[in-house]
């Protein structure tokens, strides 16, 4: 108890990692060692975060070419991915009688498609190791549901899946498969919703953001840094018996 996470030889690989929750996972593990490949779609945005530790990487997630050749280029300059954290989305809310087909699918295709090649694309390199954690990035939307965004709601169910089911196939071995499931966390994307809440429902830029506030049980804004933690946490030494979970982050029982 107390000992300084080590993860000094591991390559985690972080999508989205240039903002919000992504960058706050990528810090935390090369906080603690380990060399991280952050990738995005704006390779200016993961240039200015980059520092010692953290390598940026263009590359689109619902791109499968890209990922293939993204993960390729990452494996062979720091060696396998150990640490896989599908981590970008898009958070756009639409009701049904509101959305086209087109809406659904390029929310499917960040979210869940987007996971599910990120994996497929690790998952060689991981398995040629004795070690290996999948840590994707889900919503408390994905175990309870959010009011008027059904399609994210079903892309976060569905990374559930996904999630539950790898862990069923690897079960046994020293690869853990498991999703962090964060309320509202103070980052950009909430920034960007609060406005889009607000226009909705006729609100003002406040009310809307305490809208969202309130939907977590400890009436804050989740700190982005706390998702880093958690996902920190399951690369610990302690965490090999916690496999196929979701952890839900939002300030109390959900």
């Amino acid at each position: 108890m107390g000992e300084r996470m080590e993860l000094s030889g591991k390559h985690a690989l972080v999508t989205g990692g240039g903002t919000g929750i992504g960058l706050a996972i990528a810090q935390a593990l090369a906080g603690a060692g380990a060399q991280v490949t952050i990738s995005g779609r704006r390779m200016e945005v993961l240039q200015d975060v980059a520092t010692d530790g953290l390598h940026p990487l263009m590359m689109d997630v619902t791109e499968p070419k890209q990922v293939v050749a993204g993960v390729e280029d990452a494996v062979a300059a720091r060696g396998p991915v150990q640490i896989c954290v599908p981590n970008a989305g898009i958070a756009e809310g639409r009701s049904i009688t509101k959305m086209d087909l087109d809406f659904w699918r390029r929310t499917m295709a960040t979210n869940l498609d987007g996971a599910m090649l990120t994996i497929q694309a690790c998952l060689p390199s991981m398995l040629t190791t004795d070690w290996g954690r999948v840590i994707a990035v889900s919503s408390i939307a994905g175990v309870r549901g959010l009011r008027g965004a059904p399609a994210y709601t079903a892309s976060k169910h569905g990374l559930i899946g996904l999630i539950r089911g790898l862990s069923e196939d690897y079960m046994g071995g020293p690869y853990t498969f498991n999703a962090l499931c964060p309320g509202y966390v103070d980052t950009e994307i909430v920034t960007r919703n609060t406005a889009e809440i607000a226009k909705r429902a006729g609100l003002s830029k406040e009310d809307a953001l305490g809208t969202m506030v309130r939907s977590n049980r400890h009436k804050r804004l989740i700190k982005a840094d706390e998702i880093g933690a958690a996902a920190l946490w399951l690369c610990g030494t302690g965490s090999a018996s916690v496999n196929g979970q979701t952890i839900e982050i939002a300030g109390g029982q959900v």
